[in-house]
């Protein structure tokens, strides 16, 4: 082999010699680093360096908004004016003026008829009120009826010799049936035995009973009796 075939040959194992040499020493260096705590701390000073090289961006591109277009204000609606109305004054009317000279004097017995008068308004006639019903006609009892043949009260002896004398009206209330129910004194003769009398003959009499309407009704009736002396 010649000198010049091994010179290229022996420049290229000492740099790979040189290379494999430095990276064992890079590695022996490491460790050492990292047992001294050197590598930690590189780590925790690159680190937020690599963070913060990630978390910051660079700004956004300014995109340019077109301008808002302000549109002119609309002129102002003139209203319009109204114009007055002249309204022509009207011509002035003649005036009458009075004629002095005197009027004619009216004739004598010429009368100037006048308008007839309104005729009077007709009054109703107020509505006459409505009568009330007639009451019902009443017949009061009797007792000189032929068909009852009461008999003449007795005239007590002992007054005739005394010559006691008078009139007795007895009350006598007259039923339905024509009996006397119940007799009372409404006026004395003055005399207590013709007073007697009076009561029990009017009590034994027969009598048409009253009538209310055509109806039979309990009435009262006064009896006169007269005890006179012949």
């Amino acid at each position: 082999m010649t000198l010049s075939a091994t010179r290229p040959f022996a420049a290229g194992l000492s740099r790979n010699t040189l290379i494999a040499a430095g990276v064992v020493l890079f590695h022996i260096a490491a460790l050492w680093a990292l047992q001294a705590g050197l590598l930690h701390r590189a780590a925790e000073i690159v680190v937020p360096v690599e963070m913060l090289s990630q978390l910051i961006e660079p700004p956004a591109p300014k995109v340019d908004l077109p301008k808002p277009v302000v549109l002119p204000a609309p002129p102002p609606v003139k209203q319009p004016v109204a114009k007055p109305v002249v309204r022509p004054r009207p011509a002035p009317q003649p005036v009458a003026i009075a004629d002095p000279t005197p009027a004619p004097a009216a004739p004598v017995g010429v009368t100037t008829p006048q308008p007839p008068a309104p005729p009077a308004p007709v009054m109703e006639a107020p509505a006459a009120p409505v009568a009330p019903p007639a009451p019902a006609k009443v017949e009061l009892p009797s007792s000189n009826a032929d068909y009852l043949q009461n008999p003449k009260p007795p005239y007590p002896p002992i007054s005739k010799r005394l010559g006691e004398q008078g009139k007795v009206i007895v009350r006598v209330l007259i039923g339905i049936d024509g009996l006397a129910q119940k007799a009372e004194l409404k006026q004395s003769s003055g005399f207590d035995r013709l007073d007697r009398v009076a009561l029990d003959t009017v009590l034994k009499w027969r009598y048409v009973p009253g009538k209310r309407g055509g109806v039979a009704e309990a009435m009262w009736f006064n009896v006169p009796i007269n005890f006179v002396l012949e």
